[in-house]
């Protein structure tokens, strides 16, 4: 039986295959995963010790952990049954018989050799503590919807990408250039942190009704509707706050305030917030990631100068 989405593309041959494929990766998020690494090398570089090839290596591996990461709730969600044809959300490949089982596994297993390649040149580089935060990033993709405790059906998944997302992603990248770590490197860590968290707050927010169905406990799940609008904006004030807490007190120079352009269109998307509902915070959920990308832009900017 043929359980294809209306609004799936038909695979006829390779080359639609590999458009599935792109689609089971969605591109959409990947600017996520790039922003922290923006922020981490701006620092490194604006400390003197930039370092192109681990800079480069580390936009590679957040890059494929972001894919592995979609390939497994594509593949986990549709196994425990959370996606139904009721979700809200962009098509999922397996939901919509795109691809098979067996095919999303050999998917999950060729991204987990290339990210274990890009590790071990950055193990080469940064030694055993990048090895222990890459295994654990590994796993955390891996794990945020699959394994006997998958942590994002039981409201822990905000808390997890918060820490690899944000401060691993940041944190790492600087290291692998520096050798060491700060407490202004934490502090950006933590305002991409809380921006890329909102961007999980709103798909948490459009699947809070299926998800309840399917016994998937997100922290919206748990916590409803009005606080998962606060939460989110919680989390911006985070973001927009940080700036001024590194140029008032690490002594940076007032060019950290750059992200503050941002601001209107971080208003925007909170009043969204508010105001949409249901496939319209697909639109929020990629306004969020813009928002991520063009904040980190700014930041990196102002670091630099």
């Amino acid at each position: 039986m043929n359980d294809r989405r209306p609004d799936a593309p038909a695979v006829h041959n390779a080359a639609s295959k590999w458009q599935v494929w792109l689609l089971a990766a969605r591109p959409r998020t990947l600017p996520a995963a790039i922003a922290p690494v923006l922020v981490g090398t701006a620092l490194a570089w604006s400390d003197g010790f930039f370092a192109p090839m681990p800079a480069l290596a580390a936009t590679i591996g957040a890059l494929l952990l972001q894919i592995l990461s979609n390939f497994a709730n594509d593949y986990f969600d549709f196994v425990k049954g959370a996606d139904s044809g009721e979700r809200l959300g962009p098509t999922r490949v397996m939901a919509a018989g795109l691809l098979s089982a067996l095919e999303m596994r050999m998917g999950m297993a060729a991204v987990v050799s290339l990210v274990a390649l890009v590790g071990v040149y950055l193990i080469f580089v940064g030694g055993w503590p990048i090895f222990a935060v890459g295994v654990a990033s590994l796993l955390a993709a891996l794990l945020y919807t699959g394994g006997p405790f998958p942590f994002g059906y039981y409201g822990l998944g905000d808390l997890f990408v918060f820490i690899f997302f944000g401060l691993v992603a940041v944190s790492g990248t600087y290291f692998v250039q520096t050798g060491a770590l700060s407490a202004t490197v934490v502090m950006a860590a933590v305002a991409l942190g809380a921006l890329i968290t909102a961007i999980l707050v709103v798909n948490n927010l459009r699947d809070i009704e299926t998800d309840a169905q399917a016994g998937k406990r997100t922290l919206a799940v748990l916590i409803g509707r009005r606080n998962t609008r606060r939460q989110y904006l919680i989390l911006l004030g985070v973001a927009y706050a940080l700036p001024f807490v590194l140029w008032i007190g690490f002594d940076r120079a007032p060019t950290v305030l750059l992200p503050l352009l941002s601001l209107p269109l971080a208003m925007q998307r909170a009043y969204s917030m508010y105001t949409e509902t249901g496939t319209a915070l697909n639109s929020l959920l990629a306004a969020t990631t813009q928002l991520t990308l063009f904040y980190s832009l700014l930041f990196s900017i102002g670091v630099l100068f």
